[in-house]
Formats: structure tokens, sequence, C-alpha cells
């Protein structure tokens, strides 16, 4: 491994264990009433995972922001942007592991929710996540335009023209048959939708101008699909253990994915074009942008 992965290694380190602790203390605290529904909120976003969403707020809040002249304040809300994306995103798997939807009993290596606790816990889970991410938001101690330009983002990523809408889409999907562009506009809203919101919101408390905005958009857009490309592979070439979750769930649902449409090589060469799509969109940020290159080429790298 050369030195700019170790590098990279011991950056990814310590940012998923400050995650970790951020949102250990941000989370409600299972003593505090209702204790059982707060236990399944913390079984449900501590269970591990690799923080994808988080490394990427903060790594566009490093791209943006000058070295050296970072404020406690933004260290603040930067981690209360990190730990939204991360909330909202255990909630959606919260939902999607439920008999209703998904009917997993895996999940990062453990029972799901609804398996641990019950439906009707998970359920309420997943409903008390989506608001809590919102409050953390709000309480981001920046300017109230940027809050309320993070909020408008991450709404609008989570909600029906986003994750919720691209679930929606792969529900009725089911045993059909898609076109390229079909499935790219599924899974850029159903995946895309929240990494390019976690990529946003890294951009928005740093203050990042518009232009610098419409570069991050168009790496998050490339990142994000990448990344549900590699999904899709992973769940034809890797096993159980090493996935977390159940593997050959897409093609036991006959859902369409990226491997069903281009087959294996086809999908490996499309996340190479995305890979270069990311880097490509960087290049006007230049050196700062360096992690979030990095996080492409991780990303792209879990096919290996």
């Amino acid at each position: 491994m050369g030195a700019r992965q170790i590098e990279f290694s011991a950056w990814l380190s310590d940012r998923v264990h400050h995650i970790e602790t951020v949102l250990e203390r941000l989370l409600p605290d299972a003593a505090t009433v209702p204790g059982r529904l707060h236990q399944a909120m913390r079984y449900a976003v501590l269970g591990g995972g690799k923080r994808v969403r988080a490394m990427l707020a903060y790594a566009a809040g490093e791209a943006c922001l000058q070295a050296g002249t970072v404020t406690t304040a933004q260290e603040m809300a930067l981690d209360h942007a990190a730990a939204a994306v991360e909330i909202i995103h255990a909630y959606s798997l919260v939902h999607d592991d439920l008999p209703c939807m998904d009917d997993d009993t895996l999940r990062r290596g453990r029972p799901t929710v609804h398996v641990q606790f019950d439906e009707a816990t998970a359920m309420l889970a997943g409903d008390a996540l989506q608001p809590l991410a919102f409050e953390l938001l709000a309480q981001m101690p920046i300017a109230p335009a940027l809050i309320v330009q993070a909020v408008q983002v991450l709404a609008s990523s989570a909600g029906s023209s986003g994750m919720a809408g691209g679930q929606a889409i792969d529900c009725d999907s089911v045993g059909s048959t898609l076109s390229a562009e079909q499935l790219q506009t599924m899974h850029s809203m159903k995946t895309g939708a929240m990494l390019g919101a976690s990529v946003l919101l890294g951009g928005i408390v740093a203050g990042a101008s518009s232009t610098v905005r419409a570069s991050l958009e168009s790496y998050a857009a490339a990142v994000g699909l990448a990344f549900q490309v590699v999904d899709d592979i992973l769940d034809v070439t890797a096993d159980t253990a090493m996935l977390g979750k159940t593997a050959g769930k897409d093609a036991a649902s006959d859902k369409p994915t990226y491997v069903s449409l281009l087959g294996l090589d086809g999908s490996r060469e499309l996340l190479e074009g995305l890979r270069a799509e990311a880097h490509a969109a960087l290049l006007p940020l230049g050196a700062p942008a360096g992690r979030l290159a990095q996080i492409a080429d991780f990303i792209v790298g879990r096919d290996r």
C-alpha cells in the first residue's frame, strides 16, 4: 500500500471514529423514556457501516474551507450535517428491511431492527430518526440562510423526488426490464440523491459559492451512481459474510440492476467511467478536493 493510501486510510479511520462518537452523543439516551424506542434508534444508527455519507460531508467541507480557518462553529456544523445524513440513511435502511418492503433479516452483520425488536418498534424508530436529522440541521451554529438551504437540500434528497421516490420506482420495477436511462433515473434518486446531499451539505456549511457547488454536484452525481453500480456488482460477486446483509437478494427478488442490464464486464466498464467523471468534476477545486477524489477511488475500490 502506497503512502497516499496509508494517509487516506488514517484519515478515514479517524473520521469514522469521530462520527461514531458524534452519533453516540447526539442520539437520544436509551435510558430516557420511551426507552425501547430510543434503544431501537441507537441500534439502527450505531450498528457500524462504512459511513460514506458522513465522509463525503466532511471531505466536501474540507475542500471548501481553507486550511487553518475552520472555526469551532463550523466544526460543530459539519458534525451535525454528517450526523444528519447518517441518521436519514439509517432510517431508510430500517424501513427498507421491513417485511412490507425487502423483508430482510440481516443488516451490517446483525439482525435487522424489526427482528431484534419488533415491526412496530422498527417503524417508529425510522419515523423518529427522520425528524431528528432535521432537528440537528436546525441546531447548526451557522447563518440562518445556510440552515434553510441545508434543510431544503436534505428534504428534497430524502423525499419523493429523491430517496423515497427512487425506492418507490424500485418496488414498482420488480420483475420488469428497465432501459439504461430508466435504471439510472431510479438509482440517481434512490441512492445518488442522498450521497449528493452529503456532499452539498459540506459545501453549504463551508459557505461554498454557486460555482463550487456546481462542481460538487457533478462530482456527487458520478459518485452516487458509482456507489450503486458497485452495490449491484457485489450483490452478485460477494457473499453474505462480506456484505453484512443477504447476498444475491436482487437476483432472487428479480430486481433490475446494472449487472442484469450490462453484465459484470459492462458494469465494471461503466464504473471506471464514473470514477473518471468524478475526478474531472473536482479539477476546478484543486488540491483541497483531494479527499473527495480519494473517496471516489474508495467507493469504486469496494469492487476489488
